[in-house]
């Protein structure tokens, strides 16, 4: 990979791009209920920084945090109070980079920095609280980047991502816009409802393999396992088409148009098209028995029963949609666009279906444990490099800088 790609934003540049017309919708959703439990978490949060600062009564811990300019930090911040009684503290051990990761440290997405960094992640159970049942201190466990608390009727549907006993939007990593849970690249990590969200991980796969189930991985498979057996029963030779990115300097790294190609192929498709700009990711693409193409030779592709845009661009949506057959299925990852031009006639002639929004973590990560587990998903064929979880400054600071699709930290 290329060294120097990306240029960060300054303080000033950032600070306008969270004033910005996808900032303010994003606010309205993540304010949409909870506003009281939203912002009594903030100010917990700071008077907790506060009261640490001026008399320490708890023990200390390294967490990571990001500032504009790509500034990666470790710093000593107390550790998570005791475990409520449906919670628990994990220490994690195999980290992973996220596709947005690279936009959200040069500064150029709506989430304020700085924040403590990191939400893709496997960790071991260090304490739990007294309810809890399903884990035990030392348990190797997936932790999904959501919160959600498994037991409201959200959670019980598998719409996870939308757990009614938090406020939209809860995620670990994304500081005030996540409704500050913490960052994963920490030495230890509060989880408070400890049943519902921990997946225990297979003793036959290495954490760092799975490092990325905890949001990326699932998110390929929600685009493709809801969906392709049934296509490929009704046509084995049903077409799938990924449609990644558009020009060659995107700031989305390809990880998640990657895992979904790979599931894609264990499911048993038999031809996936794989269209981006950056001749790198398209090697990427070759050697995972992908056929890669370029943007330019979109046009002359016929539409497809299962499309998936992972362009993070309204272009780009605009082209999956185009390219999506009679009675097919477009599936969009989402962007930080506003307003994207649909053509709704195109989708009404055809009877097509168009699906956007975020993926239910939870609810996935044990279809995407099976896969794994019975050998049809190698997910560390993605992983381009694997670096040392002392050296995450170096690492992260070098993968954002670059065109690195996947980092995992692990503990030396």
């Amino acid at each position: 990979m290329s060294a120097g790609t990306h240029r960060s934003r300054g303080w000033a540049r950032h600070l306008a791009g969270t004033l910005s017309p996808i900032a303010l919708t994003a606010s309205r959703v993540a304010l949409e209920s909870h506003r009281g439990l939203r912002a009594h978490r903030l100010l917990d949060a700071a008077g907790d920084r506060l009261r640490e600062r001026g008399r320490p009564t708890r023990d200390r811990m390294r967490a990571l945090s990001v500032s504009p300019g790509a500034r990666f930090q470790w710093h000593r911040v107390a550790v998570p109070p005791p475990p409520g009684p449906d919670g628990a503290i994990v220490h994690p051990i195999a980290i992973a980079t996220c596709d947005l990761d690279r936009a959200l440290a040069l500064g150029a997405t709506p989430f304020l920095l700085p924040l403590h960094f990191g939400h893709e992640c496997v960790a071991e159970v260090l304490q739990i609280g007294d309810h809890v049942t399903s884990v035990r201190p030392g348990d190797r466990v997936i932790v999904p980047f959501q919160i959600s608390c498994g037991a409201c009727s959200s959670c019980r549907a598998g719409l996870t991502a939308n757990c009614r006993s938090v406020p939209p939007i809860s995620m670990y990593g994304f500081g005030v816009g996540g409704g500050h849970w913490g960052g994963v690249v920490s030495d230890q990590l509060a989880v408070p409802y400890a049943d519902g969200m921990l997946v225990e991980l297979p003793p036959e796969i290495e954490p760092s393999v799975a490092a990325s189930v905890a949001d990326n991985v699932s998110d390929g498979y929600r685009h493709i396992g809801p969906y392709l057996p049934a296509l490929l029963e009704r046509d084995p030779d049903s077409e799938v088409l990924i449609i990644a990115a558009r020009r060659k300097r995107s700031l989305y790294s390809a990880s998640v148009p990657l895992y979904a190609g790979l599931i894609a192929r264990a499911l048993g498709a038999r031809l996936i098209r794989f269209v981006d700009a950056r001749p790198a990711v398209r090697a990427e693409a070759e050697q995972l028995g992908l056929t890669a193409l370029p943007p330019s030779e979109v046009r002359g592709l016929a539409p497809a029963p299962l499309v998936i845009d992972a362009s993070a661009s309204a272009r780009g949506l605009r082209c999956a949609l185009t390219l999506t057959a009679q009675d097919g299925i477009c599936t969009s990852i989402g962007g930080l666009h506003t307003n994207a031009r649909i053509p709704t006639g195109l989708l009404y002639g055809r009877n097509a279906t168009l699906l956007i929004g975020r993926t239910h973590a939870r609810a996935i990560i044990p279809h995407v444990l099976k896969l794994i587990v019975d050998g049809q998903l190698q997910p560390q064929r993605v992983t381009t490099h694997l670096e040392r979880l002392d050296d995450a400054p170096r690492a992260l600071r070098e993968h954002v800088a670059t065109d690195a699709t996947k980092t995992i930290l692990v503990e030396s």
